[in-house]
């Protein structure tokens, strides 16, 4: 079965995991999506690995982070916050944004450094987060 999008015909898709969501590239997308697994893996072991809109999510106290290729570029994605967004604003000026993604063009290295410091970001903001909620619940018992 096929569905069209913006006047492109794609495969339907049904990924399980990202490995299965992995196994439909190859060459460098395959590697920089398997880069950015590991950055994740090491700054949140913890972190639940799913598929989440037919892409690549990770959950640590709610969702934390998706990646996902295409022909030129890799997109970081997740309804960034506002502190986010101001806290990266020099950090993300030479690429394409939105509210919810950053694109990583396949002519730009890879930037390691800058995923592994938004993951760590979207960690503590998480962190956060729960930490309120916790509080919020154990003032209303």
């Amino acid at each position: 079965m096929f569905i069209t999008i913006r006047s492109r015909i794609m495969a339907k898709t049904n990924y399980q995991s990202i490995d299965e969501y992995h196994q439909a590239f190859s060459g460098e997308a395959l590697a920089r999506m398997q880069t950015i697994r590991k950055i994740i893996n090491d700054v949140v072991p913890e972190a639940e690995e799913c598929i989440s809109y037919q892409k690549p999510c990770y959950k640590y106290h709610g969702y934390l982070i998706y990646y996902c290729a295409f022909p030129k570029h890799i997109t970081l994605s997740n309804p960034y916050s506002k502190a986010f967004w101001n806290h990266f604003k020099e950090d993300l000026a030479g690429y394409k944004t939105n509210k919810s993604a950053i694109q990583i063009t396949t002519s730009q290295p890879l930037p390691e450094q800058l995923i592994t410091e938004i993951v760590t970001f979207r960690k503590k903001e998480n962190e956060g987060k729960e930490r309120i909620k916790r509080n919020i619940q154990s003032t209303q018992t």
